[in-house]
Formats: C-alpha cells, sequence, structure tokens
C-alpha cells in the first residue's frame, strides 16, 4: 500500500507535458490496492480539471448510471480505482477535447497496474482505452470492439464514452443500453 501511495503521489506531481497542456497539470486519478474495478477513460474535460474529482461531470453521472453506482460507491478508492490513459485535461480540438496525451500512460501505466492487484475487471471506456489495452484484439472502429464485448470478458468490458456528445451513437446502436448495461451492471454489482 506504501508502495501504491508514494506511486500515486509521483503522479500528481508529474510534469512530464507541462508544455502541451493549456490549463496546466493537473493528475486526475484515483487508486488503492484493494480496488477489483479498474475504469480507463480517455481523460478529463475543463470540469474535471478544475475539481480534480474523476468523471465529475455529465459523463460521469451517465457512466454511474451505466454501472448502477451510487456516487458514493462509485467514489470509494477501497472498490474502484479509476486511471485515465491521460491524466490531465489534454485540450480543446475541433470536434471535442484533444486526444489524451500519449506520455501518461507509456510512463505510468505499468507501475500502476502492477500495484492493482485485486482488479477483476477492468471497463475500457472509448477508442483510445480499447485499443491500448486490447492491441491487436480490439477492433478497427469503437463500434466493432463494443459490439464484440462478451469476447473480452471476463478481465475487459469495453464501452463507447458516455459523454451527451454520443447521444448519436447510442441512438444508432440501442443495443448497447439494452442488452451490455444490464450485464454489466450485474457483473460490477458481484464483483463490488
Amino acid at each position: 500500500m506504501e508502495a501504491l501511495e508514494s506511486l500515486l503521489q509521483q503522479v500528481r506531481a508529474c510534469r512530464i507535458c507541462e508544455e502541451h497542456l493549456p490549463l496546466g497539470p493537473r493528475p486526475v486519478l484515483t487508486a488503492s490496492s484493494t480496488a477489483k474495478l479498474l475504469i480507463v477513460g480517455q481523460a478529463p474535460g475543463t470540469k474535471v480539471h478544475a475539481s480534480g474529482i474523476p468523471w465529475d461531470d455529465q459523463s460521469g453521472k451517465r457512466l454511474r448510471q451505466w454501472l448502477g453506482l451510487a456516487p458514493e460507491v462509485f467514489y470509494d478508492q477501497s472498490k474502484v480505482a479509476i486511471v485515465p490513459m491521460g491524466f490531465c485535461y489534454p485540450g480543446k480540438g475541433k470536434s471535442g477535447d484533444l486526444p489524451p496525451r500519449p506520455e501518461c500512460a507509456r510512463h505510468w501505466h505499468q507501475q500502476l497496474l502492477a500495484l492493482l492487484p485485486e482488479v477483476q475487471l477492468t471497463l475500457l471506456i472509448g477508442k483510445y482505452a480499447q485499443d491500448h489495452f486490447l492491441g491487436s484484439q480490439a477492433g478497427a472502429t469503437l463500434t466493432e470492439t463494443v459490439q464484440n464485448w462478451h469476447a473480452y470478458l471476463p478481465r475487459y468490458m469495453p464501452m463507447p464514452h458516455p459523454s451527451p456528445r454520443n447521444q448519436f451513437w447510442l441512438r444508432r446502436h440501442p443495443w448497447f443500453e439494452a442488452d451490455a448495461v444490464p450485464y454489466v451492471q450485474q457483473l460490477v454489482q458481484q464483483i463490488i
């Protein structure tokens, strides 16, 4: 536990890509060596950057609904670890936030994940997390990967991003909320 706390302090003090961050560095993540569920998203948005609380926005509200978790359980780091692909807000692009900075995963993920021995399920939210963790097993598109979610269980559960901007995707793929969401809710309840 001391090793993880020490590593988290190092991550929170990280300045590796500071020159690329429009709002400056503010790594946002939570973890405990007892966590059984790991959530890997993209990177914090501006609201999360401001609050320092992961998934503290509309996306987080929908994600908690998808998982069937009350905020007090979702934010209980002894049960749920939240380690995004990028720990800091990456900036604004033409159609939303920029991709997560690659330095975080490259420099920190292996060390962090090695100190999370109790994780039973990793939620891979969005294409960046899916490609990173699934490698050549990921589909060519997010839709292809998420449609094939059964194939990645019991270790991984690929999911679309719960952003309000994904309304179009969710409307075009009603099977996700009809089939995958109830399944993941049951799985999460068993694990936690």
